[in-house]
């Protein structure tokens, strides 16, 4: 264990790093905020990546017969554009709320495993970075009996076959080179970094909860955080299953996808389908969760039907994995199936519906304040609800034969996905910001960031609905100038460069107000959760003193009683209660035991595209070696892991002592 005192005493061979700060300090550390912050930061690093792919996109799209890009160049950022947003931007700024916030609202102050935590973000990392590797290393070519015989630019030398990865066109007959085992193996990394997050986010949920506060008493983004983590184990083993038979099928000659060996395409389809409908839940649930915490606070009034907003969620996880077919109605599926699977897709728009009119019920007749965080908490409530209503056209069946493979679809997930999830994640950015930094946001640049990008996003993907029931199709890089196409088109690529102005604007934003910011009042939205009782930013041991619950909302019940007819009443004791819990937050009364950092959770990082390189380049003199040099580094990391010292002596404190209450926060278990 460490205390909140630097530390001293003999040095072992296998000693800890003993700083905290400085560049050290970020790559060893385990404390879960730092490590938020960090995924924070990497996540939004490939967001302005994907962002640029997008735009790329649409100036080639903007005119008819345009040939800005190549064939092999469209394939290429088309399929690096999707997976990166959801597989490097969207789950990982997921999880760097989840890092942050969640031992903050559940009175914790680390999560159960702190080094697997930081393994976990090393592991993304460096998955992100072997992916992206492809551009500069990767190769491709025409596929078998194709006619796209040029040689690849270094653009057009990233995976290129679809972030769906549909078999056989993944397989090496029709990707031929080796971007798409770098789409394999990548995507393989990455989902380990997730799986191992996800095992320590509901061990936290479960055992690391603060005295008092009961599962029906945790705020609803740590409800959604426990869904998605459960999504997340039991979704991302089959993925990894079809991953592996992928990469096997190009690298060992077997034959699972090959229908002219037998094999069965439509199998890859169940596979990916079966992780890749519970996927758009992990992407939209934490935003859900978010929109549940400020909806409530920005409307001064309790969230309206708190059990049912919690067991709609858990129900859309677990019916999530009931409609994945709905994805395969035009593969040939019987019509039993297409049947059953149009009525499970029409099924769960019903615990949908809940949350929606449970948050329309908390803003009703309340006392709105239209900060930016509500802003975005309603542009996510008003573009989810289009997404939600295409998305029920998918489950009737001819309409959906109709709708696929056209920009209808693109139009769908994307005001699903980013109407959805990313006005809900921005909505979470701006309304933690204080707590983060310890400093307010500018409020008129943050309107004007929701205004700019609300427009922008309309204008892109609104027109995308008429634009593919008028038959444009998907992951075709020209269109004639005989199908009247190319108005709309040019509407829709303005859309995306205003999108583009927002996001600058967030930028600045974010950059200026960090530094030149006013200094944030104690409790600026006047919140109701647990993590507003601590100083911001917050202190390196989040509560001086564990906190103990007595209610759902704990926070605004001690702030505020209830007249006759249920109005909120400020109790006259709330200002010197805040003056309490600032004085006590910056003073701990007593040394403060916080996880200790490691080098070991980045050594395990490193070692994992080591081994990737080694199994796309193993006939070559360098493969074999490097794989044994890959797998060598991330065992010798465990061992390392597994003997370096508990702790090191301390200066001025010490104790051998396990923490009771929260046996977990010591951080001795990872």
């Amino acid at each position: 264990m460490a205390t909140t005192a630097s530390r001293s005493g003999a040095r072992t061979i296998f000693r800890r790093p003993d700083s905290n700060t400085g560049f050290w300090g970020w790559i060893t550390t385990a404390d879960h905020k730092k490590i938020g912050i960090m995924y924070g930061y990497t996540a939004f690093t490939f967001f302005i990546l994907g962002g640029l792919e997008a735009l790329l996109l649409r100036i080639q799209l903007s005119q008819p017969d345009n040939v800005f890009l190549s064939a092999s160049e469209y394939n290429a950022m088309f399929t690096m554009h999707g997976t990166t947003m959801i597989f490097l931007f969207v789950m990982p700024v997921s999880a760097a709320f989840f890092n942050y916030l969640l031992p903050l609202m559940i009175g914790a102050r680390d999560v159960a495993f702190p080094r697997m935590n930081a393994v976990s973000y090393w592991i993304f990392v460096f998955g992100g970075i072997f992916l992206y590797s492809s551009f500069v290393f990767g190769t491709t070519g025409p596929p078998e009996g194709g006619n796209l015989a040029e040689v690849a630019s270094r653009l057009g030398s990233g995976p290129n076959g679809g972030w769906f990865g549909y078999a056989p066109n993944s397989g090496l007959r029709f990707s031929t080179g080796t971007v798409m085992d770098y789409w394999s193996i990548g995507l393989q990394i990455l989902g380990l970094a997730s799986l191992i997050s996800s095992i320590n986010f509901i061990v936290t949920v479960f055992n690391m909860r603060a005295k008092g506060m009961k599962l029906l008493r945790m705020p609803v983004f740590v409800w959604m955080t426990t869904v998605v983590a459960f999504l997340l184990l039991f979704s991302l083993p089959i993925i990894a299953v079809a991953l592996f038979m992928i990469t096997f099928d190009r690298n060992v000659g077997t034959l699972f996808f090959d229908p002219s060996m037998g094999g069965d395409p439509i199998l890859w389809q169940h596979f990916f389908w079966l992780f890749g409908h519970p996927e758009v839940y992990i992407l939209v649930l934490p935003a859900m969760g978010i929109v549940s915490e400020v909806l409530p606070t920005f409307s001064r009034k309790p969230l309206f039907g708190y059990p049912a907003v919690v067991f709609a969620g858990a129900a859309i996880g677990f019916m999530g994995f009931g409609v994945w077919a709905h994805h395969m109605f035009a593969s040939g599926v019987t019509p039993i199936t297409q049947a059953a699977f149009g009525l499970s897709t029409m099924a769960i728009a019903i615990p949908t519906g809940i949350k929606i009119f449970n948050w329309i019920g908390t803003i009703w007749g309340g006392k709105i304040k239209l900060n930016t965080p509500m802003l975005f908490s309603l542009g996510f409530v008003g573009m989810f609800v289009i997404g939600g209503l295409s998305g029920v056209t998918h489950s009737i069946v001819p309409a959906d034969w109709q709708q696929t493979d056209t920009y209808y679809i693109v139009a769908h997930f994307h005001y699903v996905l980013f109407g959805g999830a990313i006005f809900g994640l921005f909505s979470g950015l701006y309304y933690w910001f204080p707590k983060l930094t310890g400093r307010m946001y500018s409020e008129t640049l943050g309107k004007l960031h929701f205004w700019v990008f609300f427009v922008g996003f309309n204008l892109t993907f609104g027109p995308m609905h008429w634009l593919g029931l008028n038959g444009m199709v998907r992951r075709t890089w020209v269109y004639a100038e005989e199908t009247g196409l190319g108005p709309w088109n040019m509407v829709v690529t303005i859309g995306a460069f205003i999108i583009a102005l927002g996001v600058l604007i967030f930028m600045i934003n974010w950059t200026w107000s960090k530094r030149n910011g006013p200094i944030a009042p104690f409790d600026p939205w006047d919140a109701r959760t647990l993590e507003w009782t601590l100083p911001s930013p917050t202190p390196e041991y989040n509560f001086a003193v564990n906190p103990v619950i007595t209610s759902l909302d704990d926070f605004w019940h001690k702030k505020y009683s209830e007249d006759a007819d249920g109005r909120p009443v400020r109790r006259p004791e709330a200002t010197a209660l805040l003056a309490e819990y600032e004085e006590v937050g910056l003073n701990p009364p007593e040394p403060i035991h916080l996880p200790n950092p490691s080098y070991y959770p980045f050594l395990v990082g490193v070692g994992m595209p080591m081994v990737g390189y080694g199994l796309i380049y193993d006939n070559t003199a360098w493969g074999i070696p490097l794989l044994i040099l890959g797998a060598v580094t991330i065992v010798g990391s465990f061992i390392g892991w597994g003997v370096e010292p508990l702790e090191e002596p301390h200066a001025d404190h010490h104790s051998d002592e396990p923490d009771h209450e929260h046996p977990g926060t010591d951080g001795e278990d990872s």
